[in-house]
């Protein structure tokens, strides 16, 4: 493992506001760049009472301009949700204003219900043209002269690092036949990580921008001071994945010493699995699920996430778990 970074949503806990977490995010990734992250992603939701994100660009310039020397970017923009040449504007701009520090990861769901994808795109195509977009967008990035007839300003030239995202073999296929870095999201859809990372490593094809594959797993983490209290603040995400689950998403839940009483025991069986790329405790048994899961993958960056509800204590997760992964590092625990 090479890197660690962090994943945030932007949650809107109950008895907040969308202005309240946007601050949030803020007053985390500038924790997060002192505790040794190295990217800080945000991701594309809409019509989600729960999440503030939805116009991602705008709070990934928000959050570089909070912070110093971290990566900020997109895990990701849903690319059927754009014009390729608008995204390309967008972070040609990013990457104008604060050079060498965005990233771009470009995922193919629509990251909302397909009424909202209507109400975003309007015309919804019936082909899929996932591959034909990105290789637009990826060209917009690149060098252009007076005589192109499309460039995107500010854009060109600026060669935006392009990251694949997804959570089947798809995405893996793809992001290995462009030369391209990988992102799964073993972080709710852990299913296929293991088959996906062995089609990209096994059909990666070099290109100009990357030379060996390079792959980023996701894994949630919930750490505090003690297993029972990180196993508290973890029952709010549990909570609202499973509301999510069965259609009536909200905001992030106050936590609960009995979730098991909340969630009925077949949606909690779902919930469990979807969640299952994780760790919650303390910080030795975070550093045990996290070794096991960096020694099975073998990633070359792990990018982790969380959800809780108090604000002080998520800010304190994040930094158990930045230093239960450098010392991980330091002592080649990982690869």
């Amino acid at each position: 493992m090479q890197n660690f970074s962090l994943l945030d949503l932007s949650p809107i806990p109950e008895g907040k506001t969308a202005a309240d977490a946007l601050a949030g995010t803020v007053d985390m990734a500038r924790a997060a760049e002192a505790f040794g992250y190295h990217r800080f992603w945000l991701a594309e939701h809409h019509n989600m009472p729960g999440i503030a994100s939805a116009a991602t660009a705008v709070v990934i310039g928000h959050v570089a301009a909070a912070t110093k020397t971290m990566r900020v970017g997109a895990g990701g923009i849903m690319l059927p949700n754009h014009a390729p040449l608008v995204i390309a504007e967008q972070f040609g701009t990013l990457a104008t204003l604060y050079p060498g520090r965005i990233d771009l990861g470009l995922g193919r769901a629509p990251g909302t219900d397909m009424a909202t994808a209507r109400a975003l795109r309007r015309h919804m195509a019936p082909e899929d043209s996932f591959p034909q977009d990105v290789q637009e967008l990826i060209s917009y990035f690149g060098e252009s002269t007076d005589a192109t007839p499309v460039r995107a300003i500010p854009g060109t030239g600026t060669h935006v690092p392009v990251w694949i995202l997804g959570s089947s073999l798809y995405g893996a296929q793809l992001a290995a036949y462009l030369g391209r870095p990988f992102a799964f999201a073993s972080h709710f859809a852990p299913a296929m990580l293991e088959q996906a990372l062995a089609v990209y490593r096994s059909t990666f094809q070099p290109s100009d921008h990357l030379e060996r594959p390079y792959v980023m797993m996701a894994a949630g983490v919930c750490a505090a001071n003690t297993d029972a209290e990180a196993a508290f603040l973890r029952s709010s995400q549990l909570l609202a994945f499973a509301r999510l689950r069965t259609g009536r998403p909200g905001k992030l839940p106050h936590p609960t010493h009995d979730v098991d009483h909340e969630i009925p025991a077949p949606v909690m069986a779902q919930v469990q699995q979807a969640l299952s790329c994780s760790a919650t405790g303390a910080a030795k048994t975070v550093k045990d699920r996290l070794s096991t899961l960096v020694s099975t993958f073998q990633p070359d960056e792990l990018m982790v996430t969380g959800m809780i509800h108090d604000q002080t204590a998520r800010v304190r997760s994040f930094e158990i778990v930045a230093n239960v992964l450098t010392d991980m590092r330091k002592n080649s625990i990982v690869v």
